[in-house]
């Protein structure tokens, strides 16, 4: 619409001139200074201190921050659709921005260091019912956290989930949910087991399509860890061990021990 504007006010003749806007302009245009080559920052700059919930106020809002960085004061860049959170220079952080007032945007990610050491807080959190309401928490995590907790308990099987949810640091969201489908039809309810999956799908979207007899769906497996590491080692070369110089030692042993008994005989 502004543009559209523009274009009609280019017709625009200012008072008696002789002359339109778009002819003066073409006119102005060559005396111009060239714009800038650095981005220009729009956004509203705010410096808040970060509270013991991890959580800074933004106007009338409040949004959450990694719990490292409790009791320090942050830079806060508010844009009209989201804001940036930054530590020094260093980007920790940031949310769509909050159109009512006194709502509170929370970041699940943020506090898996507290969750993962008191897991009984997890299935209760802001953060959690949060996360599902955007998608980010799908019902595959809700179904392996179910079959978690029936093999190892309800507090490790809800740790074991949050490692799971750490692996998001290092890892696409797409690559640990298809870890989390995989080991769940497998019946592997680890952290590591989900981290060899994910690692396994990431690796797939690199190699060839299938072939024809390839296209075939195999049966969910997963692989131990132990095994695939061995599995990407370097060949070992190197002779076997040998122990002939220790046997050297045996055989002196038991002469020696043989004339001492013959000494005490005599």
């Amino acid at each position: 619409m502004v543009e559209q504007w523009d274009r009609q006010d280019d017709a625009r003749r200012i008072g008696s001139r002789s002359r339109t806007i778009a002819e003066d302009f073409a006119l102005e245009r060559p005396l111009l200074m060239p714009l800038p080559e650095e981005p220009f920052e729009t956004g509203r700059l705010f410096t808040p201190r970060v509270d013991r919930y991890g959580q800074i106020p933004v106007r009338t809002n409040r949004y959450s921050v990694p719990i490292r960085l409790i009791g320090k004061r942050v830079r806060v860049i508010l844009h009209a659709s989201h804001l940036v959170v930054y530590d020094q220079n260093v980007e920790v952080a940031r949310h769509e921005r909050l159109i009512a007032k006194g709502a509170v945007r929370l970041d699940l990610d943020h506090y898996l260091e507290v969750l993962v050491r008191k897991p009984g807080a997890f299935p209760g959190s802001t953060a959690l019912e949060q996360a599902r309401s955007a998608g980010k928490f799908t019902p595959v995590h809700d179904a392996w956290w179910t079959q978690a907790m029936k093999i190892h308990g309800e507090r490790d099987g809800t740790r074991a989930l949050i490692e799971v949810l750490l692996l998001g640091r290092h890892m696409t969201h797409e690559h640990v949910v298809a870890g989390l489908a995989t080991a769940l039809r497998a019946g592997a309810m680890t952290a590591d087991a989900v981290a060899l999956e994910a690692r396994k799908a990431a690796q797939a979207e690199t190699e060839p399509a299938p072939n024809a007899r390839t296209l075939g769906q195999p049966p969910a497996t997963v692989t131990s860890l132990h095994e695939w590491r061995l599995a990407h080692l370097p060949p070992d070369t190197r002779p076997l061990p040998s122990v002939s110089h220790h046997d050297q030692l045996l055989r002196r042993s038991r002469t020696s021990g043989s004339g001492h008994r013959e000494g005490e005989a005599q």
